[in-house]
């Protein structure tokens, strides 16, 4: 029913745009000018400035001295490229998502175009014409994407068994199931504060399984998409979530906070596409690229994530049938013959502010404990170093009082010195030339001239050349011995 709601109501919408004249408004007796001749018509100019046209059923104001310029040839291109302009706001506003201004900016356009007598001119015709196609077809495009959103409700989880969830099952029966109890043991650290988080969000409990499948439960787990951290977030999704990433800290590998960002994100993926399996595809491809999925469809909706199967990536299609797979066989382990092992106990910490920048490996001689037990508590510290200022950082649970008391004999970090060698650009040297000659990355001859990978590089200029720890240590042997 729902689809032949909507290419009814598109359909009444392109004949209404394409052969119904606009309906006007017929002033009665009581309504006309208040005199005769010339002298009635300034009269009823000066009475009423403005006079009522409607537009597509609402009511827009124009001035008398307007319609009648609108109308003259003189003014007619004008109008049209008013028109068009008014077009591309409405795409604008739709690409924003904006509905209601992007249908009034249509709105704005078929107005002007009605105003223009182009019955004489073939090439004003035309114009005319072609506006008028391109306002019903984003009209029609705006009136289909409202039927894109599939119903569901937030805590409801489609668990379906097809042939391909089978045969990601059989895949983690066979060749991944090593990787899949490693898995599960992992996600007894993370879990539960999963689980709880996704209750107060009030979406599915069976979500706090995902990071299984995108990470195994491995915080520092690095993609080559540049996805990082438990919950995979690109750099430029992590930001859009709210996610801090600077020289000291990254945390999509912060397992709070990245579960916050990626509950943000699924509840939003849920609002567009009201599918949970559709909601997944998005999660893993980007929904930017299910979007252009569901528009090249030619029913131009949504019913659920295996309409688009077909068309979508290659790692997508998998994506959905392995988390579904995931789900049955941790629904019933017995029955696909897998021996689920313990799940590890939940982290226990306490955050304790540190003010000064200190390194991990010596709080950890400090408070004599394991530095990969201090590591594995802070995983977001790149450097495995406290930032600048104030930092709330874990510690095991008994260690808390005393690292208060013993703070002030953890040594202050003191970052390295970054050693150079000025090399002259000479005739005929690239970037490629200079990596090579002084075994370092292209990348960190950039970085410390803060150029381009694509610079044009100038005979006589000057570059910093950054040392390796090998190379520094030998040139400042040389410039020791030299004061000797």
């Amino acid at each position: 029913m729902r689809l032949a709601g909507a290419w009814m109501t598109a359909f009444l919408l392109l004949i209404m745009f394409s052969a119904c004249p606009p309906p006007e408004i017929v002033l009665t007796a009581d309504e006309q000018a208040p005199g005769q001749g010339e002298k009635g018509r300034e009269e009823e100019t000066r009475r009423k400035q403005l006079r009522p046209q409607r537009v597509f059923g609402r009511v827009v104001d124009k001035t008398d001295d307007d319609c009648q310029r609108e109308k003259t040839g003189g003014h007619a291109q004008d109008i049209l490229d008013a028109a068009l302009e008014y077009c591309r706001e409405s795409q604008v506003y739709a690409d924003r998502g904006e509905v209601e201004e992007a249908v009034a900016a249509l709105d704005k356009a078929y107005g002007l175009i009605l105003e223009v007598d182009a019955t004489n001119d073939s090439e004003l015709l035309q114009q005319v014409d072609d506006i008028r196609l391109t306002v019903c077809k984003r009209i029609l495009l705006i009136h289909s994407s409202r039927y894109v959103v599939a119903k569901g409700s937030h805590e409801a989880f489609p668990l379906g068994l097809n042939d391909e969830v089978r045969r990601e099952i059989e895949v983690f029966k066979g060749s991944q199931r090593a990787f899949f109890e490693n898995s599960y043991r992992r996600s007894g650290r993370y879990r539960a504060m999963i689980v709880e988080r996704l209750k107060k969000a009030g979406l599915p409990e069976v979500l706090a399984w995902l990071p299984l499948i995108e990470s195994g439960f491995k915080v520092r787990a690095f993609s080559p998409a540049r996805a990082l951290g438990l919950w995979q977030f690109i750099p430029t999704t992590g930001y859009r979530f709210g996610l801090r990433r600077d020289e000291w800290i990254d945390e999509r590998m912060n397992v709070e906070k990245a579960t916050d960002a990626a509950i943000a994100y699924l509840r939003e993926l849920h609002g567009i596409f009201g599918d949970w399996t559709t909601v997944l595809a998005a999660y893993n491809c980007g929904e930017s690229r299910v979007l252009r999925v569901i528009h090249s469809q030619k029913i131009d909706y949504l019913d659920n994530f295996w309409d688009l199967y077909d068309r979508l990536p290659g790692e997508t299609r998998r994506y959905v049938p392995r988390f579904l797979a995931a789900l049955h066989i941790l629904k019933d382990p017995s029955r696909y013959g897998i021996s689920l092992p313990d799940p590890e106990d939940a982290s226990v910490f306490e955050k304790v502010r540190v003010d000064r920048q200190i390194h991990l490996e010596a709080l950890a001689r400090v408070l004599k404990v394991a530095p990969e037990e201090m590591v594995r508590l802070n995983p977001e510290l790149r450097r495995e170093v406290t930032p600048p200022g104030a930092y709330q950082l874990r510690v095991p649970v008994p260690k808390a009082k005393i690292l208060s008391k013993l703070i002030d004999k953890v040594p202050t970090y003191k970052p390295p010195r970054k050693r150079f060698s000025i090399h002259v650009i000479r005739r005929g040297e690239t970037l490629s030339h200079l990596a090579r000659r002084y075994r370092v990355s292209v990348a960190a001859i950039t970085r410390a001239n803060h150029i381009k990978k694509k610079a044009l590089l100038r005979i006589g200029q000057k570059l910093k050349i950054p040392l390796g720890k090998t190379r520094a240590a030998r040139k400042h042997r040389r410039g020791s011995k030299k004061k000797r």
